[in-house]
C-alpha cells in the first residue's frame, strides 16, 4: 500500500498546500479520500489502470471543489463515489450545467453510491461512522491485506473517531487548530492535543496530521510545532504536507 498526500490544507489553497485530498494505492486498486484541490492532481500519478473509489467525508466545497476537474482524470476502468444519504443529490447540484460538467457526460463510468445502512460490494472493507461536526460528516476506516488506515476529518474530539481507529496502522486526522486554540461553538475541529489523544486511545499505531486551517497555520514551520505539540501525547505523529508519500508493507 502506497499512500500520498495531495491536499493537506483545511478551507482554501495556500503556498503550504492544497485542500483536502488523499490517494491510497493497492495492487488491485485506489482509493481516494475526498475531493479538495488536491483532487486535481490525482491523474498525475494514477493512469487509470484499476478500478478507483473517492470516500467523500461531507458536502463542504473544501472536500468536493476538485470534482469539476472531473474531466480531465483518467478514470478508465471507473469511479465510484461513496458518501453520507444526499451524496448523490449534493453532486448533481454543484455538477449541475450551471456550474460545471454533470456526472452523466463524463467519459468514463462514474458511480454514486450512498452509505445508508447497506454497503455496496467492494475489494475491501469499508467502515463508515458519523462524526461531530458543523453538519454531516462521515469518518471511514479501511481493512485491506491486513492493514488499517483511518480516515476521521473533519471533527471534533469523539468516540466514532477513537472507534474507527481502534488499532489503525495509520491514523490520517484533521489538526485544523493550533495549539490551545478553542473550537468555535457549533463548528468542532481538533488541536494536535486532541488528535493525539484520539491516536493514544484507539491505540493506533501511527498518526498523520492533515487538514490545517492555513489562518492558524500560516508555514509549514507552524505545522512542525503542531507535531511536536501531539507528539507530547503520542509519540508516533507527525506533520502531513503535500506530496508526502508512505508504505505500508
Amino acid at each position: 500500500m502506497k499512500i500520498t498526500l495531495l491536499g493537506t490544507n483545511g478551507w482554501f489553497d495556500t503556498p503550504t498546500g492544497s485542500t483536502p485530498c488523499v490517494l491510497l494505492e493497492t495492487a488491485e486498486f485506489v482509493i481516494i479520500f475526498d475531493a479538495g484541490y488536491g483532487f486535481t492532481k490525482v491523474d498525475d500519478l494514477f493512469d487509470g489502470s484499476k478500478p478507483a473509489f473517492l470516500l467523500l467525508s461531507h458536502f463542504h466545497l473544501d472536500h468536493l471543489i476538485g470534482l469539476h476537474t472531473l474531466p480531465k482524470s483518467h478514470f478508465k476502468r471507473g469511479l465510484t463515489i461513496l458518501g453520507q444519504p444526499g451524496i448523490a443529490q449534493a453532486l448533481d447540484d454543484l455538477l449541475s450545467p450551471t456550474f460545471s460538467i454533470p456526472l452523466s457526460k463524463i467519459s468514463y463510468p462514474v458511480c454514486v453510491n450512498e452509505l445508508n445502512g447497506h454497503m455496496p460490494s467492494l475489494p475491501f472493507h469499508l467502515t463508515a461512522l458519523p462524526l461531530i461536526h458543523s453538519g454531516p460528516c462521515l469518518g471511514y476506516r479501511i481493512q485491506y491485506d491486513r492493514r488499517v488506515i483511518a480516515y476521521c476529518t473533519d471533527t471534533g474530539y469523539c468516540d466514532n473517531a477513537v472507534e474507527l481507529s481502534k488499532g489503525a496502522d495509520l491514523l490520517l486526522t484533521e489538526c485544523s487548530l493550533a495549539p490551545g486554540v478553542e473550537a468555535h461553538p457549533g463548528w468542532p475541529h481538533l488541536s494536535p492535543t486532541e488528535a493525539a489523544q484520539i491516536a493514544k486511545e484507539a491505540g493506533a499505531k501511527r498518526l498523520l496530521l492533515i487538514h490545517f486551517d492555513p489562518t492558524q497555520y500560516p508555514t509549514l514551520a507552524d505545522r512542525s510545532a503542531a507535531e511536536k505539540e501531539a507528539r507530547r501525547i503520542f509519540p508516533e505523529s507527525y506533520a502531513g504536507r503535500d506530496g508526502m508519500e508512505l508504505s505500508l508493507a
